[in-house]
């Protein structure tokens, strides 16, 4: 077999891949078998017609074309395989020669991933949060612990915000009831901001037994974005109350004694989260720092891809939510459009990332053990909570493993930049990333450490040795 690779832009080649009939044996035999189970032959058996009553009777284009529906895509891998290119895109693939016993020829377009040098990223400066603990660390520690422990008492007063209602809802539209629309009991925070506008006004100022009427448009159901008039009527109004900040609390909400061992504690796992998020900070912003050294085309294909998941998995959230694209949009404070473009920003950094720690995976010969890829299914098991079984049995009956150690030596890469990089804090004081993997006894800020500080977690990250 021969391959010609050109490069037809910098994303994109042409492989022309020319075969001597020869090595088309295995693919023709098969061919021949496949045919002879779908034909039916007066005298034979299915399955049992010989090839030359075959061509006889149905002609050799129809096993010439069952061959290279068998072997084009064997050839196609091959031809990539020995090209030394890296394809982000389904090829298109047309034969182009068809020479019977003597030769075949096919072009395979494809994209590719752009070539590029990786610079050097030993010594790359970046900055990171400082790891003092302060007074306010401490603080909203210990507020969050108090909203815990938080009792509602009913209150003869009107509705403010921060207190809670249980109150019941009716929309209506043109004065007829809209039945799904209909709510008893339903406990709500005033002020809280609801996908339904003019909730939190009209609720503010009401008192137990009284009733109000204010015109929205629906979030959700059948009538979603229609303008409606929706009656609320308070039940009950109860403020929370916060415990005092004394012993008998620290008592309630921990295992310690006295307030003093609490806060004690606070500030250690508080201080033991920022050296964490200091090593995170450190590896996201080198390789953030390096990705800005590299000029990479991206394939458009590929783009694509990334921005239509995205898309993809927005229309299911929206979906599973219940409500109107207008009001999920609107209860996480931001619009469709931003949606969007901020998609296309994300789509190509993620594309451009990948490319890179490739890249890197490459130069520095990692791989990726049995055991961390045990560790990563169990990981990733938990956040899903689900067995472990279950999702490496759903990993490996998708083809997803391939991906899932993708992902395992691509975060190995990017902890190799981070830690080639000359680190400091906000403060201009130098980070010595191996002094805080030794002080938290570990060698390896783990990858389940870095997400749980990234999704405030941290009070519950292990380091792994």
């Amino acid at each position: 077999m021969k391959t010609a690779v050109e490069e037809l832009s910098p994303t994109r080649v042409r492989l022309t891949v020319e075969v001597p009939f020869e090595e088309l044996g295995e693919s023709l035999q098969a061919a021949y078998k496949k045919v002879a189970q779908q034909v039916r032959v007066p005298g034979f058996r299915p399955g049992k017609v010989p090839a030359r009553i075959i061509e006889q009777r149905f002609g050799r284009a129809v096993v010439l074309e069952e061959t290279l529906n068998d072997a084009v895509p064997k050839l196609y891998g091959r031809a990539v395989d020995e090209s030394d290119i890296f394809p982000v895109s389904q090829p298109e693939i047309e034969v182009t020669k068809i020479e019977d016993g003597q030769q075949v020829e096919f072009t395979a377009e494809v994209d590719v991933r752009p070539g590029f040098d990786v610079p050097d990223y030993q010594g790359i400066e970046v900055t990171v949060p400082v790891s003092e603990v302060s007074d306010k660390d401490i603080d909203e520690q210990l507020d969050g612990l108090r909203q815990r422990f938080a009792t509602l008492t009913g209150v003869e007063r009107p509705a403010a915000s921060g207190d809670f209602v249980v109150m019941d809802l009716a929309a209506a539209i043109d004065g007829a009831n809209i039945e799904e629309q209909q709510a008893n009991d339903v406990s709500y925070e005033v002020g809280a901001g609801s996908v339904l506008q003019g909730l939190d006004d009209a609720l503010a100022g009401l008192s137990a037994g009284e009733t109000k009427e204010f015109t929205t448009n629906l979030v959700g159901g059948e009538n979603a974005g229609e303008e409606a008039v929706v009656t609320i009527t308070v039940k009950s109004v109860k403020e929370k109350v916060l415990p005092e900040l004394d012993d008998e609390f620290a008592q309630l909400a921990s295992e310690f004694d006295t307030l003093d061992e609490l806060k004690a504690s606070i500030s250690e796992t508080a201080r033991r989260n920022k050296l964490i998020d200091q090593v995170v900070q450190a590896r996201e912003n080198a390789l953030d720092a390096l990705l800005g050294k590299i000029d990479i085309p991206l394939p458009e294909s590929a783009l694509k891809v990334e921005v239509d998941n995205r898309k993809h998995n927005l229309e299911h959230q929206i979906a599973d939510s219940g409500l109107s694209k207008e009001a999920y949009f609107r209860l996480y404070q931001t619009t469709e459009e931003e949606r969007l473009a901020e998609f296309d920003e994300s789509a190509a950094k993620a594309l451009k990332t990948g490319f890179v720690l490739d890249k890197i995976v490459k130069s520095e010969d990692l791989g990726v053990s049995e055991q961390e890829l045990t560790n990563f299914v169990v990981r990733r098991a938990m956040q899903m909570n689900v067995a472990p079984n279950t999702l490496a049995q759903h990993l490996a009956d998708n083809d997803q493993l391939t991906l899932a150690m993708v992902e395992i030596v691509r975060d190995k890469a990017k902890t190799v930049v981070g830690d080639a990089a000359k680190v400091v804090d906000e403060a201009g004081n130098e980070v010595d990333l191996k002094a805080i993997y030794t002080e938290i006894n570990g060698e390896e800020v783990s990858e389940e450490a870095a997400e749980a500080v990234e999704t405030d977690k941290a009070d519950e990250v292990e380091v792994a040795k």
